[in-house]
């Protein structure tokens, strides 16, 4: 697992434009897995602060439960539909754990003090960017274990 800056460090292009994707569209979706094992997806906003991937959500929710009891989770962010597939800037998928913060300093570090809301600092262990150029599909992935690695189909 790496934190947000140790993504960066590792794969700065692919940060980069991770970064700017998230940036752009600001409503992600964010899964994860019920008490049952199956999947559920919830919006949900995403921060970088001091080097971390941040997620909040509001106190109760099923989605912090989720994480509280099985912190595996995945957020996707898609871009705007193009007939064109060249002019689409493709979407993508990071995924890891969250891991709830609770020590109020931490939390106001983070720039979210107080209570009334759970916080959860995101490891990342695989960052996926997927796009067309061309005729190809491009896949650029980073894997916390494998590294920075591209991927291309026709």
């Amino acid at each position: 697992m790496a934190s947000w800056q140790e993504f960066q460090r590792q794969a700065p292009e692919l940060a980069e434009a991770v970064q700017r994707l998230m940036d752009a569209y600001k409503h992600k979706v964010l899964a994860t897995l019920r008490k049952d094992g199956s999947p559920r997806v919830s919006g949900t906003e995403v921060d970088r602060r001091n080097g971390e991937l941040w997620l909040g959500s509001m106190a109760g929710a099923v989605k912090a439960l989720d994480l509280r009891r099985d912190p595996r989770m995945a957020i996707h962010v898609t871009s705007a539909f193009h007939d064109d597939a060249a002019a689409w800037e493709g979407d993508v998928k990071l995924s890891g754990r969250a891991v709830e913060v609770t020590d109020p300093e931490e939390r106001a570090a983070a720039g979210r003090p107080g209570d009334g809301f759970h916080l959860f600092r995101v490891e990342l262990s695989e960052v996926v960017w997927t796009r067309v150029e061309g005729d190809e599909l491009v896949i650029r992935a980073w894997h916390a274990e494998k590294g920075d690695r591209e991927f291309r189909r026709r």
